[in-house]
């Protein structure tokens, strides 16, 4: 969030303890949502320090801010910490996602630029996959937790097994391998019907775990541009009634 502040909203940055639970919780560009209190702050900002993605700040104020490090913490470029910020903020993404959302932070103008410094960074072990490249290849940032990196992982594959299922045919049950011949019926067919049961079974089950994810984070962003639309509403509000009184003032002296 440090980085997405630093390029959107420098004359905020660096960033007041208070700032940072604000923009941590804010419910737009972030996946997942939070609802973090000042001392879950300190805490995250301890540990940044400790690794040295983050150094604090004394300004004029008597008031401690907080910058990033990132540039030397990584060893990235402008546009590649855009990417890297983007993908931290809102996780796993689609490549397009990922250009046009870095891009409110550094101008990507098209997906081969982004494509490139997506390169740099895998080779730097900063970025993964999570599907195959091509069309829809979704990528995220590779500083998760091991546990955490498995899990999404497994989402992914789960998805991808769902579109694709396996061509090769299911076991056949012994019963079903071995039929008992009539002589009189002749060669015997296999039944098939209970394989391709089960494998319809699975598949299903796989494409709704993988449709699960998708639909969660989806209702997820949807919540968050609510709440967020709402919060612009009431400021507006707050604005209005605010002109109106200043304009009755001004009417007021007039008279």
């Amino acid at each position: 969030m440090l980085v997405e502040k630093a390029k959107t909203t420098p004359d905020v940055y660096p960033m007041t303890i208070n700032a940072l639970r604000s923009g941590a919780n804010q419910k737009n560009n972030r996946y997942p949502l939070m609802e973090l209190d000042n001392d879950d702050v300190e805490q995250a900002l301890d540990r940044l320090r400790e690794l040295g993605a983050v150094s604090e700040v004394q300004g004029d104020s008597r008031v401690s801010r907080y910058r990033h490090l990132l540039y030397d913490w990584l060893g990235v470029e402008k546009f590649e910490l855009a990417v890297m910020g983007e993908l931290l903020l809102r996780g796993a993404q689609t490549e397009g996602d990922l250009r046009a959302r870095a891009a409110r932070m550094d101008p990507i103008p098209d997906l081969t630029t982004l494509r490139n410094l997506v390169a740099a960074l895998k080779a730097r072990g900063l970025i993964v996959g999570l599907t195959s490249e091509g069309r829809g290849h979704v990528l995220t940032h590779a500083l998760y937790q091991p546990a955490e990196m498995e899990k999404l992982r497994a989402e992914y594959r789960a998805g991808a097994q769902a579109d694709h299922p396996s061509s090769e045919p299911a076991t056949v049950p012994r019963a079903i391998a071995s039929p008992v011949v009539s002589p009189a019926a002749g060669p015997a067919s296999v039944d098939r019907r209970p394989q391709m049961a089960a494998a319809t079974a699975t598949a299903a089950s796989d494409r709704t775990t993988s449709e699960r994810v998708v639909s969660e984070r989806a209702v997820s962003e949807l919540a968050g541009s609510v709440a967020t639309l709402r919060s612009e509403v009431d400021d507006l509000r707050s604005e209005l009634d605010r002109l109106r009184r200043e304009v009755d003032d001004l009417l007021a002296q007039l008279r």
